[in-house]
């Protein structure tokens, strides 16, 4: 099976099992290629430089295309703004954020939970034909998370982390309880799926969903 490319930014912070840096995180085989300069800042932005940003997309798509990669998606949902444009700039599909999921998930009530509320847009669902008041529930400035994964950090507390995501989506239940399904924006929170189903009780979508069948569709 030929592999999936993920464009990456670059960061020194932990991988575990579930992120997608890390390659256990896939049953089937991916290729990364790290976009030199572009951090985790530089995508968790309301108003990013697109034109630097789009530019490093598409030289590090080009570049996984000729190493064999048969599709694209991104190390972070933020990268979300970008889908239209480097569809149209990439040699192969590309699947760049969980958030295309949520126009997939017709008829439901869909909330999100993603690493910085604040820079979360409407121009970033708009770009993969979601809602654009789709409910949000960010994790705080201040927590565990933002220090490992926004600042960059080189440790992890994985159940401090864990418990900041659960705070979060139950606060974002609370607000919306009509929510029946939950997309996590964030490519770093997969590994605790699992915690936030057993704690809200509503089904829970990550980026490893949205590639699994992309991957599939790909032949």
């Amino acid at each position: 099976m030929k592999p999936l490319g993920i464009l990456m930014l670059d960061t020194r912070f932990p991988r575990i099992e579930g992120d997608i840096g890390n390659p256990k995180s896939f049953d089937f085989p991916v290729i990364f290629r790290t976009m030199q300069g572009i951090g985790s800042k530089d995508a968790v932005a309301a108003h990013p430089d697109r034109p630097r940003v789009l530019a490093a997309l598409k030289a590090n798509a080009e570049a996984l295309a000729a190493e064999g990669a048969v599709g694209l998606s991104t190390s972070c949902g933020f990268l979300a703004l970008y889908q239209k444009e480097l569809e149209a700039l990439s040699p192969v599909p590309v699947a760049t954020s969980a958030l295309l999921l949520i126009a997939k998930l017709k008829g439901r009530r869909v909330g999100v939970i993603t690493a910085s509320a604040e820079n979360l847009t409407a121009a970033h669902f708009a770009a993969v034909g979601a809602p654009e008041d789709t409910p949000v529930a960010g994790l705080p400035a201040d927590s565990s998370f933002a220090a490992t994964f926004l600042r960059n950090g080189t440790t992890l507390d994985r159940e401090a982390v864990e418990a900041e995501v659960v705070v979060a989506g139950r606060g974002l239940v609370a607000k919306h309880p009509d929510i029946d399904a939950i997309v996590l924006e964030c490519t770093n929170l997969p590994p605790y799926k699992k915690a936030l189903r057993q704690a809200l009780g509503v089904e829970v979508f990550d980026v490893l969903d949205l590639l699994g069948d992309f991957r599939k569709r790909l032949g």
